[in-house]
């Protein structure tokens, strides 16, 4: 069975919406995965703007392709990473704020859970992204107490994320985690060890990207095996 082939839009944030679907569609692609910064996909205009979604599809539709998935890799980072000002240049101004992390980090939530509203509304059925991570930035230093540093890390992400997710599910909308370095899983181990933290939860999943784990050395065969359902 064929697949349709689609392009992540991310890495040409700057370029204008319909230029890109233009430039996608005489490249030969089936879809895009639409970033939700540039014009490509703006989370709260989806919601407010009744215009704001048939404009997209209308878009799209001119240039005979599909969008199968959004993504949201940015705000997702900020969920459960400690704040600081390399989020600035990353979140969307009203996310960011006045950057006290509490607040940024109530708003990113705020930002992931419209994210699946957003993407109920627009037909796509899977939001992939990041989710940063409370721990990272401890993994790669030694000290005495690390398996408590990293129970508490995996207990904050399901603080965190449980709420999320109840509302992709509540959307039938699934949050496809990108499985990256300075994410909260980032290899086999700790895609596993996520899955746990959440009870399995049916709205979580995966974003199959082998591009780093070849130079992380990952069996990427391995990984869907292991992770494919």
């Amino acid at each position: 069975m064929s697949r349709p082939i689609t392009i992540f839009s991310g890495q040409w944030g700057d370029v204008p919406f319909e230029r890109l679907c233009e430039k996608m569609a005489s490249l030969g692609y089936d879809g895009i995965e639409l970033a939700c910064w540039g014009d490509h996909f703006d989370v709260e205009k989806a919601l407010e703007d009744d215009s704001y979604l048939p404009h997209h599809r209308d878009v799209l539709e001119k240039y005979g392709l599909k969008c199968y998935a959004i993504s949201n890799h940015n705000v997702g980072q900020a969920t459960c990473d400690p704040i600081d000002e390399r989020h600035k240049f990353i979140l969307p101004g009203s996310v960011w704020g006045d950057g006290k992390e509490e607040g940024v980090r109530c708003r990113a939530v705020e930002n992931m859970k419209n994210a699946a509203r957003a993407a109920a509304r627009f037909g796509a059925p899977v939001v992939n992204g990041f989710t940063g991570s409370p721990i990272w930035n401890t993994l790669f230093y030694w000290r005495p107490d690390m398996d408590a540093v990293i129970e508490a890390g995996y207990r904050f992400f399901a603080e965190v994320w449980n709420p999320i997710l109840d509302v992709f599910q509540e959307q039938f909308v699934r949050f496809a985690l990108e499985v990256h370095p300075t994410e909260i899983a980032y290899d086999g181990v700790t895609a596993g060890r996520a899955i746990q933290a959440v009870n399995g939860h049916p709205a979580f999943g995966f974003n199959f990207d082998p591009s780093h784990f070849g130079y992380q050395g990952v069996d990427y065969v391995d990984f869907i095996r292991r992770y494919g359902d």
